[in-house]
């Protein structure tokens, strides 16, 4: 295939023909990240945040367009795609504003004679590889920190969101960022590996699925250069008996059904304690009733259609193994005429009588699909939240705040929260265990995993 094309999941419309990158196109590419390098790096690093932040005014200022092609592109409602463009700013913002913090030398304790410290050099050459499901925000985790460290960029987004790279282009060139600091490739899965296994790539940012991860490992094998994977999820939330229970059941089903269910930190398992659990079952069913499926270019929709119609399909096996198994499904199909079982349009899912055999409990499911069990304690709260492949997120809703301290120690995550869940604070680092992947981006830990420290041991004579 010569051509990227992507389809609208909203009615199967094309909304972008781009040729892929040739080799010699890719070889360039390579080859201006590379030697624009010693330059970039050597730029203070007060004048690479100056350049950045004029990017940031550009892409802003273009918000309606990149929202409504974000909508078009992989489906979110307009009414929330506005969003993400304010998302990518506060953390870009975030960014710029810890960056002197994060990348200033390292001193220890001081010893008479002698000049010691650590420097944070910049890797080199960063490959993102950035998924379409929140294509800037996870975008920009990697590019602006990678960029203020002084690293070049090459960026190569998904085949569903083309239009994002060119967009986040297209504001840094209007901010005068040097010729091959910050590229972007439309490239096939092949030469994705091929970049990955490129001498000048020297570093890639990978969001996206488990198998991805593991080409993307498999591809810079021998290379030692380091690789940063934000894989799946299937994160759970915990309702104790102290809950606030109105709170929990409005926050747990936005987790679980915002972007019709397509995050990697979306709730997919509940666990309400016993003495709860009815009430928070029945004001869980007659919440997500309310949601309005529809074409997401209509104000008035609340959920979307997911990706393309195959993931809708995929998603459909998961409800037929649930059910299957013995789940209940709560929610009234006719309500959301949309679903007629062949497009990408999807009635929201709350099972009840839910078990860790269904792939629902025990795989990420990636749609607008939720399970809740009833649990008779912390205990086993705990026990089932861990019993998970993954571990991005996990969610305590509880007025104690010490309890919850405690129960997070003892939960296999990256993040605990207590009475929020699916988001991300810039001054946290996102990060996750076991199959979720590795690495870590966002807060001044995520600036690390871009540099590598340089130690300076200088002895003064006489």
């Amino acid at each position: 295939m010569s051509e990227l094309i992507t389809l609208s999941p909203i009615d199967g419309s094309e909304v972008v023909r781009r040729p892929y990158a040739s080799a010699e196109q890719i070889a360039a590419t390579l080859s201006r990240a590379k030697s624009s390098h010693a330059a970039w790096r050597n730029v203070p690093l007060v004048e690479r945040a100056a350049m950045v932040s004029k990017a940031i005014d550009a892409f802003v200022a273009n918000k309606d367009a990149i929202a409504s092609g974000i909508t078009r592109q992989m489906g979110r409602p307009i009414r929330y795609a506005a969003g993400e463009v304010g998302g990518f700013e506060t953390r870009a913002r975030h960014m710029i504003a810890i960056a002197e913090e994060a990348l200033r030398d390292v001193v220890p304790t001081p010893i008479d004679g002698f000049n010691r410290f650590i420097r944070r050099d910049p890797v080199g050459v960063v490959l993102v590889i950035a998924p379409w499901n929140y294509p800037l925000l996870t975008a920009v985790n990697a590019i602006v920190p990678a960029l203020l460290a002084g690293n070049t960029v090459i960026l190569k987004h998904s085949a569903q969101t083309p239009l994002c790279a060119e967009q986040i282009h297209a504001a840094f060139m209007a901010a005068g960022l040097p010729d091959g600091v910050f590229q972007y490739l439309h490239v096939t899965h092949d030469d994705t590996q091929r970049l990955i296994k490129a001498a000048e790539v020297n570093f890639v940012c990978f969001t996206g699925s488990v198998a991805g991860g593991v080409m993307v490992e498999q591809a810079a094998a021998g290379r030692f250069i380091g690789v940063g994977l934000e894989l799946g999820g299937n994160d759970p939330g915990y309702v104790r008996a102290d809950a606030n229970l109105d709170h929990a059941v409005e926050t747990l089903i936005d987790g679980a059904f915002f972007n019709s269910g397509q995050s990697c930190c979306g709730i997919q398992r509940i666990y309400v304690h016993q003495s709860l659990y009815q009430a928070f079952v029945d004001k869980a069913v007659a919440l997500t009733e309310q949601y309005v499926l529809g074409n997401p270019l209509d104000q008035a929709t609340t959920l979307g259609p997911v990706v393309r119609t195959s993931a809708a399909q995929s998603i459909r096996q998961v409800v037929a193994d649930a059910m299957a198994k013995g789940a209940t499904q709560l929610i009234d199909s006719s309500r959301f005429r949309l679903d007629d079982g062949q497009s990408a349009y999807l009635v929201p899912r709350l099972f009840t009588n839910v078990n860790h055999g269904m792939q629902l409990m025990a795989d990420e499911c990636f749609g607008p699909v939720c399970g809740v069990m009833s649990v008779v304690g912390d205990q086993e709260a705990i026990q089932l939240m861990n019993d998970s492949p993954y571990g991005l997120t996990a969610s305590i809703f509880t007025q104690d705040e010490a309890t919850a301290l405690s129960l997070g120690d003892r939960l296999e995550t990256g993040t605990v929260f207590m009475n929020r869940c699916d988001y991300l604070d810039p001054a946290l680092a996102w990060t996750g265990v076991k199959h979720t992947g590795r690495g870590a981006t966002l807060s001044s830990i995520g600036f690390e995993h871009l540099t590598r420290p340089k130690s300076f041991h200088l002895k003064r004579l006489g």
